[in-house]
Order: structure tokens, then C-alpha cells, then sequence
């Protein structure tokens, strides 16, 4: 979530200095500015890039691959086929630099989606090719659906972390407290961690 909170602050900024009278009277400046607003298709990569690069960011503040690489020698573990130490934090950053991308991408999407669903991507806007493409790409996806949705991405994603984030702390009360579930026994529903 951090990531994506990130990034659309920064791409909100100049959004708000293209508000600021000096750039619009500046055609130079309030051309670049419009060239990153909304459903261009340079707004989509420069946030797409911006939440990949904050996500690096962000995982390079909580996970350190060496410390982890450290504390799993001191306490006898390993990772089997790879030496304790110094290759096993390498092996770590390998895996967790994929991960972060794949991570990256994931949450780009799911934050873009309900955008492009509702504003479509202005691909008509590049240069050279835009003719092109507005004559041949489907205008659903140049246009959007039209549809009214008040949901963006970022919000999706908060409410559903919500709302996982609370069915898990009931979950660890009931148990904490010796109870079956949310129903009886006979009909009960099984959770993620149910052994029964």
C-alpha cells in the first residue's frame, strides 16, 4: 500500500503546480505538465514506474538479506544447496529482488485498472502513431467503459487489507478464547489455518 500512497502523491504535484498561473501562461511549461495528467499514457508509466521503484525502496527499509542471512547461521539454519553467509544473502536478494518486481507489477495494475476502466488510456495522444491507433484499438479501451465507480484502486486495496486484517484478528480472538468458529460445529467454516 505504502508503494502505491507514494507514488500518487508524487504524480499528484505537478498536477497542482499546472493549477499555478505563472505555468499557465508558460505554454512550454503547461504542455509538459499536460503531457502527465490523467489517463496519459505517460501518467500510467511514470506511475507504474514510480510504484516498482517504491516498492524497492520500501522493502530495502524492512528486509535486510544480510542481517536475515546472519541470524539464520547463528540459529543453525540454511537454505539447502546454498552456503550459510555471504551467498546465502546474495541467494536471498536474488529471490527478493523478483519478487518485489513481480509484487510491483501486481499492485500497478490493480491500482491502474479502475482508472483505465473508467478513463481508458489516451493512447491517441502519442505522437506519430496516435492516427493509428485510434483507428484500429477498440474504443473501450482508448475512451473507457463510461461507467461511474467510486472505487479507486488504492481504495480497493485498502479495504479489502481491512477487512482481511480483521476477519484474521476475530479469527485469532476465537481461538485465543477456545471458541469452534463463527458457527456451530456442524457448519462451521474452515479457515485458511483450520487443521480439521
Amino acid at each position: 500500500m505504502i508503494p502505491v500512497i507514494f507514488a500518487s502523491s508524487l504524480l499528484t504535484f505537478p498536477q497542482t503546480l499546472a493549477n499555478v498561473d505563472f505555468v499557465k501562461n508558460s505554454s512550454v511549461l503547461s504542455g509538459m505538465l499536460g503531457a502527465i495528467s490523467g489517463a496519459s499514457p505517460m501518467y500510467y508509466l511514470m506511475y507504474t514506474v514510480l510504484i516498482i521503484f517504491f516498492c524497492f525502496f520500501y522493502v530495502s527499509i524492512i528486509f535486510n538479506p544480510n542481517e536475515a542471512a546472519d541470524n539464520m547461521r547463528k540459529y543453525g539454519g540454511f537454505i539447502p544447496g546454498i552456503r550459510p553467509g555471504k551467498n546465502t544473502a546474495d541467494y536471498m536478494n536474488k529471490i527478493l529482488t523478483k519478487i518485489t518486481v513481480v509484487g510491483g507489477l501486481y499492485l500497478a495494475i490493480l491500482s491502474l485498472l479502475p482508472q483505465i476502466m473508467i478513463s481508458g488510456i489516451k493512447l491517441q495522444r502519442l505522437p506519430l502513431v496516435g492516427n493509428f491507433i485510434d483507428a484500429h484499438l477498440p474504443r473501450f479501451l482508448l475512451d473507457g467503459l463510461g461507467i461511474t465507480w467510486y472505487f479507486g484502486g488504492t481504495s480497493l486495496l485498502i479495504v479489502v487489507g481491512v477487512a482481511m486484517d480483521t476477519v484474521n484478528q476475530i479469527e485469532a480472538q476465537l481461538i485465543m478464547r477456545h471458541y469452534e468458529g463463527f458457527t456451530p460445529r456442524a457448519g462451521r467454516i474452515r479457515g485458511r489455518r483450520s487443521s480439521v
